[in-house]
Order: C-alpha cells, then structure tokens, then sequence
C-alpha cells in the first residue's frame, strides 16, 4: 500500500483515498475516509448515474427532448446539448460542440424531476445513495457540483459502477462509450483537446493530453474530477478505480502530483 501514502505529500490540509478492484473489493484505502468532502464536478457521475437508474425505470429516455430546442437527455450527460458552461444559455447546436456545462446537469436534473415526480436530490438519493449503502452522501443543489460524499462512500460506487448491480452492465458499458465522437472542446483546467471524449455523465481519457490520470492509464479510463480538489476514475484495462477526496481547490498542484500517483498506483496495484 505504499502508493496510497503517497498522499500524505500533496500540498492539502486533508486527503483521503481508496483503490477498488473490478470484482469491487476494496484493495485499499489510506486517510480518513470517512471525512465528508465537497466533491464539486465529481457529483456528475453520480448524477448520471441516477439518470441511467431512471432511463431503466422508464421514467426517461435517453434520446427524449430535454434542455434546449433540440437537445435530448444523451446530450445532457455528454456535454453536447449546445448550453453554456455555468449559464442556461446556448452556445451551439445540439451535437456540434463538445461543451462542458454545469448548466446542461441542471437542465437534467429538472427535467428528470418533471418526468418522475420526484425532486432531483430525492431520486439521486433513493435510486443511488441508499441501494449502495452511501449513508455519508448527499444532494443539496446544483446536480453538476453540490454533492457532498466520503471516500468510504465513493468507494462503494466505484465497485456498483465495475460490477453493477444497480444498472444492467449493457447500460453501463454504453455509459462508458464516447458518446458524438470526433468532438473537439475544452476539457475544464487542461485546456482544448481534439476529440474531446465524453460518455454518459463520464469524462473518458482517450488520446487527451495534458490530463488529471496517468501516464500509464488506458485510453479506455473513465472518470472526472472536480474543482474541490477530487476525483475518481476507472481504468478497465488495470481492472482498478481510484478515489481522492482533499480539501484544497484544483490547481497546478494536483496537476502536478495526481498523475504520478496514478502511475504508482497502476504500477503497485497490478503488480499484487
């Protein structure tokens, strides 16, 4: 578990971290995970994945109109419904840009609650937080930014999202396929990549360069961070996941050190 240590060096007041396996066994965990942090961005896969949750219920369909004249649910959870990024406003035509937007996870979120009945925060926690056992979790807000989690928590939707039990793997994997590819667009504090691949609700690493994972990360590695100073990401090839919570917003210091700790961590992890 050396890797892990690793994160007693990050500039950070608090961190804490975990490595789930692809069976979803814990393989490891260093801090205190049980400490709730604000997981900024890192609220949008879970987000999604209560939309994927209520895609399987019938409450949506992906392909539906939602958001801008245009738009459907699959653009919502793929950045391409054409909405600016912090602002209900469109930018583009629906499919032509990729262009990451809180406000598009807002526009989901209100439209999944029309759809179902059911407030966005009390469906993500009913179809999500309670069938996982994520009693430290919650969604008060912005369904792109304001969830509030643990890495004990997080961990546990790391091993539902490699071996699902809430969703049938078919949906999952096509969670995890580049949803419009090609697209170019900006990926939030690594600047413009060309294509800029996103899934469902999940960033996927693809050819980016700069980015948050490794060097030695697959392309087929999916995930997201957040601005807070988190993230989580899983890298089916290495049959890992990973999870970093701090307290300290993202800047060229997690730039600099998350990299090389997914490397250590790829590294020890697929050794054992």
């Amino acid at each position: 578990m050396e890797s892990l240590r690793i994160i007693e060096t990050w500039p950070v007041p608090t961190a804490a971290a975990a490595v789930v396996r692809a069976d979803g066994t814990l393989a490891g965990t260093h801090g205190p995970v049980s400490h709730r942090f604000p997981l900024a961005s890192v609220t949008k896969p879970l987000a999604a994945y209560a939309a994927l949750v209520a895609y399987e219920e019938g409450a949506i369909e992906l392909d539906e109109p939602a958001g801008p004249a245009g738009a459907t649910v699959r653009h919502l959870l793929a950045h391409t419904s054409g909405l600016a990024f912090d602002e209900h406003k469109v930018m583009a035509p629906p499919g032509e840009r990729r262009l990451y937007s809180n406000a598009g996870f807002e526009e989901l979120g209100d439209h999944i609650a029309k759809q179902s009945g059911i407030p966005f925060a009390d469906y993500v926690r009913q179809a999500v937080f309670e069938p996982l056992g994520m009693t430290s979790s919650t969604l008060e807000g912005s369904p792109a930014k304001d969830g509030v989690s643990t890495v004990e928590d997080l961990a546990k939707f790391a091993a539902e999202v490699q071996a699902p039990q809430l969703l049938h793997p078919a949906t999952v994997a096509e969670a995890m396929q580049v949803q419009y590819p090609g697209l170019k667009g900006v990926l939030p504090g690594y600047g413009h990549q060309n294509p800029n691949d996103w899934g469902l609700g999940f960033e996927i690493r693809g050819s980016k360069s700069p980015h948050w994972t490794g060097s030695s990360s697959s392309p087929r590695t999916f995930g997201h961070f957040g601005q807070s100073g988190t993230f989580l990401w899983i890298d089916p090839d290495a049959g890992l996941a990973c999870v970093a919570l701090t307290d300290r917003a993202f800047g060229p210091w997690a730039a600099e050190v998350w990299p090389v700790f997914t490397d250590s961590l790829l590294a020890e992890f697929t050794r054992s």
